[in-house]
């Protein structure tokens, strides 16, 4: 595998040439005085030799050997528990983490280039800071005071880690009918009892507690998910001044054996009567838990996207030293044996389709992150709101799209590779293993698609789509008709109409037919992805024009801009017939028939 190397270029001009995102920080009362240009370049430097220097070493031998479970304990690889060391002792933990409590209180445009980086590292170790950092955003949003104080300083510093337990061997994503059960204590405590499922860091042994975000029930809950509440449980009891007690009722049953991931730590936790304690109000629980859903769907569309980018490396790094045949005569190297394979077109296609999916969707985890950071931010109510609606309507799209093109980028990689990708002593296919888990947890990308197009779309019968359609519309409106991108713009004007075009009709055929949303949710949501990328690749193209004397490696942007727009963005077309077939064709078969 290809020694990583962090993207730092390509994630300045995103953030500074394209969306100027600094231009936002400075308007920010919270962020004026601590981040600007030159220390948000310093801040995502440090982190890329955390990436490439600490983690991104080992990872293949981390996968190897995998966690080993033994008497109800986990252990992770060689190299883990001190790398987990240092990155705590550097803050890293606690980037996006509120100041008050000693984090770095990063924007979530910033914050999303680092953690690109370290997925890009090693997707399997990101996975026990990832979920540290959601654990803590609940806990700092819906906590007690008290429960604020004493977790969260210790949790944003790394001396403790976290977790999220939703999922219940009967209850996936319908969570309305878990079984877990809090019973309250007469100290104001709870008791809890309950078996989840899928908890990832739900056992190990880089540090010495582990808090448990956990969703119950109280005995006189409401029915359905109106009846969750959310409870910190850890795995070992504390006094005032933190230090631990007693081990709480909590225990690791089992470990999964997984296709992926292999570094992770995907635990069956039993709770059986554990003390608990109500984060937020009684049967508020889920609200609590999405307040960091929009946070944690971008990053594992992220893990996607730094799997793509790793990827990539690899394949044009062994692209350029396989020699092997002979191109055209055009581009043949008479003075060789052989050719590398790069001559050749179909590798030049797949490559391209990884550079272009890949730097598009940098693009997009930073147009989400600049919209999750106005929606807290903004002090403009105009501004928030759309911010919020920008939100709602891009975050199931960030995690699906994001980590569909990063499987499909990781499988070209693959195959530029041929047998060798194959094999595990190269790496390229533990890309494709470790990505494949981020279409299906955090809720599967079918699952994102029905958000999208059943309860954003269809849920707002349009009103969600303004903001997207009024932002990509004013930059075509905007943009000189005359200049060298004349086709593009016109392509990109041909599939918004296109997307709208298709919205309406769903919108006017989805109240008489049950089934339309179900079966056309995801070409819908592909759909829309692809539209974002090419408004953002022309957005880039134009923003490095002026640029090229200064940064001549942004060349590049412009031509795979022209790539993108030639070869990729045509999958609309596939997408919208799809999408106007409706329901006929999949409702044909009876069940018998399958």
């Amino acid at each position: 595998m290809a020694d990583y190397r962090a993207p730092r270029d390509d994630m300045d001009f995103v953030l500074h040439d394209v969306f100027r995102v600094a231009d936002d920080w400075q308007q920010t009362p919270e962020l004026a005085d601590m981040m600007d240009v030159e220390t948000a370049g310093a801040i995502l430097d440090e982190g890329a030799k955390v990436a490439e220097n600490l983690v991104a070493p080992i990872a293949r031998e981390a996968d190897e050997e995998g966690v080993k479970f033994k008497d109800g304990e986990v252990t992770t690889p060689k190299g883990y528990k001190e790398n987990f060391r240092q990155l705590a002792e550097g803050g890293w933990v606690g980037v996006t983490a509120n100041p008050d409590f000693g984090g770095m209180g990063l924007p979530k445009s910033l914050s999303a280039q680092y953690e690109e980086m370290l997925c890009s590292a090693d997707i399997a170790f990101s996975l026990y800071p990832g979920l540290t950092s959601g654990a803590i955003m609940a806990i700092n949003s819906h906590g007690s005071d008290e429960l604020k104080n004493h977790y969260l300083p210790r949790m944003v510093s790394g001396e403790w880690t976290g977790t999220m337990c939703l999922t219940e061997p009967h209850a996936g994503t319908d969570l309305g009918i878990i079984r877990s059960k809090a019973i309250p204590a007469q100290d104001g405590s709870f008791s809890l009892s309950g078996t989840k499922i899928f908890i990832t860091g739900g056992e190990h042994d880089l540090t010495d507690n582990i808090v448990h975000l956990v969703l119950a029930k109280l005995p006189d809950a409401p029915a359905g998910t109106k009846g969750i509440s959310l409870f910190v449980v850890p795995k070992f009891l504390s006094d005032e001044q933190g230090n631990l007690t007693e081990r709480n009722n909590v225990s690791c049953g089992s470990i999964e054996h997984k296709m992926g991931i292999h570094a992770s730590a995907t635990c069956v936790m039993n709770f059986d009567g554990a003390k608990a304690w109500l984060v937020g109000e009684p049967h508020r629980g889920l609200p609590a838990m999405f307040t960091m859903m929009n946070y944690e769907r971008l990053g594992v569309g992220i893990q996607g996207l730094g799997a793509a980018e790793r990827s990539y490396q690899n394949a044009l790094e062994y692209a350029k030293d396989r020699i092997q045949g002979r191109g055209a005569k055009a581009t043949r190297n008479d003075q060789a044996e052989a050719d590398s394979i790069l001559v050749h077109g179909d590798v030049r296609r797949m490559l391209l389709t990884m550079k272009s999916l890949t730097e598009g969707g940098r693009a997009f985890s930073t147009w989400v992150g600049q919209q999750l950071d106005r929606s807290k931010y903004a002090g403009d109510d105009q501004v928030r709101q759309k911010a919020d609606a920008m939100v709602a309507l891009l975050t199931p799209v960030a995690k699906a799209f994001l980590t569909d093109t990063g499987l499909e980028s990781t499988i070209h990689g693959q195959q530029v590779f041929g047998g060798h990708g194959y094999v595990r002593e190269w790496g390229q296919e533990q890309l494709v293993r470790d990505t494949r888990i981020a279409q299906i947890y955090e809720g599967t990308n079918g699952i994102q698609a029905l958000d999208l197009l059943g309860r954003k779309v269809f849920g707002s019968q349009g009103q969600l789509l303004q903001p997207f359609n009024e932002e990509i519309q004013s930059f075509l409106d905007e943009t000189v008709t005359g200049s060298e991108w004349i086709k593009q713009r016109e392509q990109l004007q041909q599939a918004l109409n296109i997307l709208n075009g298709v919205s309406e009709e769903v919108l006017q055929k989805a109240a008489g037919d049950e089934n339309l949303v179900n079966s056309v949710a995801v070409e819908y949501l592909h759909l829309v992805g692809y539209v974002s990328y090419a408004y953002l690749w022309l957005k880039m193209a134009i923003a490095a024009e002026p640029l090229l004397s200064d940064k001549p490696y942004l060349a590049t942007k412009a031509k795979t801009a022209r790539f993108y727009f030639a070869r990729i963005l045509p999958r609309i077309h596939s997408l919208a017939a799809a999408i106007k077939d409706g329901s006929e064709s999949l409702y044909l078969h009876s069940d018998d028939e399958f």
